[in-house]
C-alpha cells in the first residue's frame, strides 16, 4: 500500500456519493435558517470581540492632583446678569469672590433667546502708566469712603465705599455721576425683564467645598459672606433655573458624570433657596495605549426651601452646590479581548449551528418518509 493510500484511510469524514445523496425542500429551508443564525450570531461576536474589556478596580484615592476643574452651564430665566453672581469657597478657609475671569454670562429675554454676545470680565488688574495715571480725575466718592484719598470711578466703587460706611445705597443713583454715566437705572428696569446664562470653568482646590449663584453683588463683611442686593429685596428675585451641565474634572457625558443635566427647578413659592448636596467619586480611565484619562462620577441629594420672613425660613435665594469628596477612587481598564477566544467562539457557534441542524433535519426527514410510507399502503389513520 503506498504512502498516500494510508493518508487517505485516515479521513474522518468520509464522503458518499452524489447518486446516493438526497436534496429536500426541508433540507434548504433548514440549510439557509442555520446560515441566518450563524451569520447573526458571528456578527454579535465579533462586535463583542471589537468592544474592549472594561475591568473596574477600587482603591484608596492617593493621587496628588492639587485642583479640581468644575464645568457648568445653568440659565437663570428670570433673573438679569447685572444682578447675578458666582462665588465659590472652599473647607480649607480660602474663599474666592466673583469667579468670573473663566466665567461668561450671557443676557437673554424671557423666551431664553441671546440677546447679547456673552460677556467675559477680567480679575486681572492692569497696571497703569506713569502718563495714563496723570491723566486720570479722581471720582468723589460722596464722603462715604473711610479713606479720603479714596477715588470712586464707578458706580461699583461707590456703592463698595456706602457698605464700608453701612449706609443705605439711594434707591435712585441718578444723582450719582458715576452712577449716571454707567446707565445703572436701566440695569435697574431691566433686572426681572431678562434672564442670563452663565456657564464656564472654575479651577478650585481639591477639598470640599462649596459655589453658589445668587441674586446681587457679593463681599465679605468681618469674614462673613453676604449679598447686596439694593435695591430691591431678596425676597423678589425669582431664583427659578435649569442645569443644562455640571460636571467635575474631564467632561464625560454620561449619567455618573453628569446627572443634573437637563435639571429644571420652579420656585412656586416666592424667593426658594435651591440646595444641591454633592458626594464626588474621582475615577481613572486606562485606555488600550495605556494613556489616562481622571475624571469624576458623583451623585447628588436636591433639597429647596422658601426664604422669608412669613416662613419661618433663614437663607439666601439662589442655586447653591454642596460637593465632598470620596477618600475612594473607581479604576475603569480597558483590555483587549483574546483573538483565541474569538476564534474558539466562532468555531463553537458553526459547529454546534451545524450539529442541531443536521438533527433537525433528519428527524423532518424521517418524519415525511413515514408520513408517505403509510400513505402508500393506506395506513394514515
Amino acid at each position: 500500500m503506498s504512502i498516500l493510500e494510508k493518508l487517505r484511510r485516515f479521513d474522518a469524514y468520509s464522503k458518499t456519493l452524489d447518486d446516493f445523496r438526497i436534496q429536500t425542500y426541508g433540507g434548504a429551508t433548514v440549510t439557509i435558517v442555520s446560515i441566518t443564525i450563524m451569520s447573526l450570531l458571528i456578527w454579535v461576536e465579533l462586535n463583542d470581540y471589537m468592544t474592549p474589556n472594561i475591568e473596574e478596580e477600587l482603591f484608596v484615592d492617593t493621587s496628588r492632583s492639587p485642583n479640581i476643574q468644575i464645568s457648568l452651564d445653568v440659565i437663570f430665566p428670570r433673573i438679569s446678569c447685572d444682578f447675578l453672581s458666582l462665588d465659590a469657597m472652599d473647607s480649607s478657609g480660602e474663599q474666592h469672590l466673583q469667579i468670573d475671569h473663566n466665567i461668561f454670562k450671557r443676557s437673554l429675554d424671557l423666551e431664553g433667546n441671546p440677546i447679547e454676545e456673552p460677556k467675559k470680565e477680567d480679575i486681572i488688574i492692569k497696571v497703569k502708566e506713569p502718563e495714563e495715571e496723570k491723566n486720570v480725575t479722581c471720582g468723589s466718592c460722596y464722603g462715604a469712603s473711610l479713606d479720603p484719598k479714596k477715588c470712586c470711578n464707578t458706580c461699583e466703587d461707590v456703592r463698595e465705599a456706602y457698605r464700608e460706611r453701612r449706609w443705605a445705597f439711594p434707591d435712585n443713583p441718578e444723582n450719582i455721576t458715576q452712577c449716571k454715566d454707567e446707565k445703572y437705572s436701566e440695569k435697574i428696569k431691566t433686572a426681572f425683564t431678562q434672564g442670563c446664562q452663565i456657564y464656564g470653568t472654575l479651577i478650585v482646590n481639591r477639598v470640599s467645598g462649596s459655589f453658589h449663584i445668587a441674586p446681587g453683588k457679593s463681599f465679605t463683611i468681618n469674614h462673613v459672606h453676604v449679598h447686596d442686593v439694593q435695591p430691591f429685596s431678596s425676597t423678589v428675585f425669582n431664583t427659578t433655573h435649569k442645569i443644562r451641565h455640571l460636571s467635575f474634572g474631564a467632561n464625560i457625558d454620561s449619567e455618573t458624570h453628569n446627572p443634573l443635566k437637563g435639571t429644571e427647578c420652579t420656585a412656586e413659592e416666592g424667593a426658594t433657596m435651591f440646595q444641591y448636596y454633592i458626594k464626588i467619586v474621582p475615577t481613572a480611565y486606562v485606555n488600550k495605549n495605556n494613556s489616562i484619562m481622571h475624571s469624576n462620577q458623583f451623585s447628588v441629594t436636591k433639597h429647596k426651601k422658601v426664604v422669608s420672613v412669613m416662613s419661618g425660613e433663614s437663607g439666601m435665594p439662589g442655586a447653591f452646590f454642596q460637593y465632598e469628596l470620596s477618600p475612594l477612587m473607581v479604576k475603569y481598564t480597558e483590555r483587549e479581548r483574546s483573538f483565541g477566544h474569538f476564534i474558539t467562539n466562532v468555531v463553537a457557534i458553526i459547529g454546534g449551528i451545524y450539529s442541531v441542524a443536521s438533527l433537525i433535519d433528519a428527524v423532518i426527514y424521517r418524519s415525511v418518509r413515514l408520513i408517505q410510507a403509510k400513505i402508500e399502503i393506506g395506513k394514515l389513520n
